[in-house]
C-alpha cells in the first residue's frame, strides 16, 4: 500500500491523530525536501527525497522500495488537489493508494478572503504556463509555479486589459510566516515585490467583469477578417460537441475563434492550431493569451500533423483544398472522432461533396443576412453562404 500524507506548513502540530499513527509507523517516507523538513523525530522512518524530474522515475522508485512494505509519501496541502496523489492513483489504481488530506491551499485562501469555495474556481500553474490563468471576470485562487508566478501573471492582466483585478498573494498559508499581501494587477505588475515566498497562492478577482460563456462577438478577437463569425461559430460549436479534457485540431486556424472558443467550452479542453501564415500563428497566439486557453500553436498542414496530441475532433476551416489535408485529419482522427468542416467556395464544396458521398454524415448549408442602411431605410444583406460537412470516423 502507498499512503500519501496530506501536510501543511505549520508541520506536524497540523496533522490529524491519523496521520501522524500513519507516519509513525513508517519506514520510508519520500517527498519534497520542503515537505520532509516538516517532519519532527517522532518519525524514524528513512527520508527519500523526490528526483528531478520525479514522473520518468517514479514506478521504478516505488517499486523498488515496496519490498513487502508500506511505501508512506508526504504531501503539500491535500494531495488530491492538483497533487502527487492523483498521479499515484492514475499509475498504481486506488485499492493500492490511501490518501490522508491536509487542509488544502485552497480552503485556506478561501478562507482568508472571504470566499465561498464552490464558487472560486482552481487553476494550476505549477505545470502550466501564465497566461492559461487570465480571465475576463470571476474568481479564482490560482497555485503558483514560484515565486515568480505572482508577477508573470500580473504582467499579462495588465498587457491584456485585466489591469484592475484584485490581486491577493498569500504566503505560506496556514504556517507561523504567513503573510498576505493585496494590490491591483496593474499595481503589483508596476512594482513586483523581491522578497515573494516561493511558497505561495494568489486568490484573484478578475475586473472588469466581461464574462460570456459562448458565441463571442467577433470584434473582442483580434483578427484580419479570416474569422469565423459569431453565428456561424455558434453553430461550429454545437457540430464539435467539445467535452471536458478533449483536444481539437483546428485547421486553417485563421484567428484560432474556433480553438478560443472549444478551449472555453468545458473543463480541460485543449486545442493544436494549424496555420500557414506567420502572423495569423502571433494572432492565435495572442487571442490564447487574451483568453487565458491552451493553444498549442503550428504551422501548416498536414505538414506540421505530426507529433501532435491526438485529437478528439478536427475543425477544417482553411485550406480543406490542399492535398492531404483531409485525408492526414482523418489518418490522425480516432474511431468515433468527429470531423467539422465549414468552406465557402465552389472549390471546397466539390471536395466535401466528394468526401461525403464516401463516408456520409450530415450536410448542411446556412445563409445569414445582416441589416443595414438603404437611404434613409433598413435592408438585409447576405453574407456568403456556409456549407457545413460534419461526420464521425467510421
Amino acid at each position: 500500500m502507498i499512503v500519501v500524507v496530506g501536510i501543511g506548513a505549520d508541520g506536524m502540530s497540523g496533522l490529524s491523530t491519523a496521520s501522524r499513527t500513519e507516519l509513525s509507523r513508517a519506514t520510508v517516507v519520500y517527498g519534497s525536501p520542503r515537505q520532509l523538513d516538516l517532519l519532527d523525530d517522532s518519525v524514524s522512518a528513512r527520508r527519500r527525497a523526490w528526483p528531478t524530474p520525479l514522473l520518468p522515475a517514479l514506478r521504478a522508485l516505488l517499486d523498488d522500495a515496496y519490498e513487502g512494505h508500506d511505501v508512506h509519501v508526504v504531501a503539500s496541502g491535500d494531495p488530491l488537489l492538483h497533487g502527487i496523489g492523483n498521479t499515484l492513483i492514475r499509475m498504481y489504481g486506488s485499492e493500492r493508494v490511501a490518501v490522508l488530506p491536509h487542509v488544502s491551499s485552497v480552503t485556506l485562501a478561501c478562507a482568508r478572503v472571504g470566499w465561498a469555495v464552490q464558487d472560486t474556481e482552481i487553476i494550476s500553474l505549477v505545470t502550466a504556463p501564465a497566461h492559461t490563468a487570465v480571465r475576463r471576470g470571476g474568481q479564482a485562487v490560482v497555485l503558483s509555479r514560484d515565486a515568480d508566478s505572482p508577477a508573470a501573471l500580473a504582467r499579462l492582466l495588465a498587457e491584456t486589459g485585466r489591469g484592475d483585478s484584485e490581486l491577493t498573494v498569500l504566503e505560506q498559508l496556514g504556517g507561523p510566516l504567513e503573510r498576505r499581501r493585496s494590490a491591483t494587477a496593474r499595481e503589483w505588475a508596476g512594482r513586483p515585490p523581491q522578497d515573494v515566498d516561493k511558497l505561495n497562492v494568489m486568490a484573484v478577482r478578475y475586473l472588469p467583469d466581461e464574462r460570456v460563456a459562448h458565441a463571442l462577438p467577433d470584434d473582442v478577437f483580434a483578427h484580419d477578417g479570416q474569422i469565423t463569425k459569431q453565428s456561424v461559430r455558434a453553430v461550429t460549436l454545437a457540430a464539435l460537441g467539445p467535452r471536458p479534457g478533449e483536444v481539437l485540431w483546428d485547421v486553417g486556424s485563421g484567428s484560432g475563434s474556433i480553438a478560443v472558443e472549444w478551449c472555453r467550452s468545458a473543463s480541460g479542453c485543449a486545442a493544436v492550431a494549424f496555420e500557414r501564415d506567420a502572423a495569423r500563428r502571433a494572432r492565435v497566439e495572442r487571442n490564447a493569451v487574451a483568453f487565458g486557453v491552451a493553444v498549442d500553436v503550428r504551422g501548416a498542414a498536414p505538414a506540421h500533423f505530426d507529433g501532435a496530441p491526438e485529437p478528439s475532433a478536427v475543425f477544417v476551416g482553411g485550406g480543406l483544398t490542399q492535398p492531404g489535408v483531409l485525408e492526414g485529419c482523418f489518418d490522425h482522427l480516432p474511431v468515433g472522432g468527429r470531423l467539422v468542416a465549414n468552406v465557402v467556395t465552389v472549390e471546397s464544396e466539390a471536395v466535401v461533396s466528394q468526401w461525403y458521398s464516401r463516408l456520409g454524415g450530415t450536410l448542411r448549408r446556412f445563409q445569414h443576412y445582416h441589416g443595414e442602411p438603404v437611404g434613409g431605410f433598413t435592408g438585409f444583406r447576405p453574407a456568403m453562404p456556409v456549407t457545413q460537412w460534419v461526420v464521425s470516423k467510421p
